[in-house]
C-alpha cells in the first residue's frame, strides 16, 4: 500500500510515516516516548515535532500529551509496522538479489519503501522465500502486520569466556557495517569473548576470522545469543 489511510480517512505523508516509524523504535509501540527523544532521532527542532505530533494525534495514529510525550494507537502501529516492513524486505532484496553491500541498503531502501505498492511488496517477499529477517537480523514484519521481536544481549555485556551467536547488529552507521564486514561480524556468526582490558578498556573477540578488539560502544551495537542455545554459524548476508 502507498500510502496508509487510517480511519480518519486522510492520507499519511510520507513524513508522517516517518514519524510513526521512528516513535515505533523508540518503544512508542508499548510506552510514551518523549518528543525531545524524537527530535533527537530526526534532528529537528522540537517546535517542528510538535507540531507534527498533534496533526498525527488529529489522524488517530497516536496518543500525544505536551508533558507524557507520544505513543502509538492501533492503527499508527500499523501503518508504521506496514512501511518497516516495506524497508525491511527492500533492503533483503537489494542485499541479496541486486548485489548492495549491507552497509549500503538502509539508505537505498529509505527511497524505496514510501512508493512501492501492496503487489511489488509481496513478490518481493515471495522471490526471497518470505523471509523473517532483513540483512541485519532486524524482525520483518508479517503480512498482517505482527512482529517477532527477541532480546538479545549486547556483545559488550558479555563477560570473558562466554560464547555467544551474533543475531542482530544495528543499522544506523553504514561506516560501523562496513568495519563490521571487513572483521566478519555477521548475524549467525560464532564469537568468544577471550578478556576485557581493565579501566573500561576494549573486549578481545574472537571469531572464525581471527581475534578482534572491540570497544563498548561498539560492542552495544553487536547483539548475541548464548551458544548453548544457538545453532551452527552463518557467514556474510550478502556482498
Amino acid at each position: 500500500m502507498t500510502d496508509h489511510i487510517p480511519s480518519g480517512g486522510e492520507k499519511l505523508s510520507h513524513a508522517a510515516q516517518e514519524y510513526l516509524i521512528v516513535i515505533y523504535k523508540l518503544g512508542g509501540a508499548d510506552g510514551q516516548v518523549p518528543t525531545s527523544a524524537i527530535a533527537d532521532r530526526m534532528q529537528v527542532q522540537a517546535p517542528s515535532v510538535t507540531g507534527m505530533l498533534k496533526k498525527l494525534a488529529g489522524m488517530r495514529v497516536v496518543t500525544y500529551s505536551p508533558y507524557n510525550g507520544v505513543g502509538l494507537t492501533p492503527a499508527g502501529r500499523r501503518a508504521a509496522l506496514e512501511i518497516i516492513r516495506h524497508h525491511r524486505l527492500l533492503e533483503l532484496y537489494l542485499n541479496q538479489v541486486m548485489g548492495f553491500g549491507w552497509d549500503q541498503v538502509d539508505e537505498e531502501a529509505g527511497k524505496l519503501e514510501h512508493v512501492i505498492s501492496e503487489e511489488f511488496e509481496e513478490r518481493m517477499s515471495q522471490a526471497l522465500g518470505n523471509p523473517t529477517l532483513d540483512p541485519h537480523g532486524d524482525p520483518i514484519p508479517s503480512k498482517d502486520g505482527q512482529i517477532r521481536e527477541v532480546m538479545h544481549t549486547p556483545l559488550s555485556d558479555l563477560a570473558p569466556g562466554s560464547r555467544a551467536v551474533i543475531r542482530r547488529v544495528s543499522d544506523r552507521s553504514a561506516s560501523m557495517l562496513k568495519y563490521l564486514a571487513d572483521i566478519g561480524f555477521y548475524p549467525g556468526v560464532e564469537v568468544e569473548v577471550l578478556d576485557r582490558a581493565p579501566f573500561g578498556g576494549p573486549q578481545r573477540v574472537r571469531s572464525a576470522s581471527g581475534v578482534h578488539l572491540i570497544w563498548t560502544e561498539l560492542g552495544r551495537q553487536i547483539f548475541t545469543e548464548p551458544l548453548a542455545s544457538a545453532p551452527s554459524p552463518g557467514g556474510p548476508p550478502g556482498p
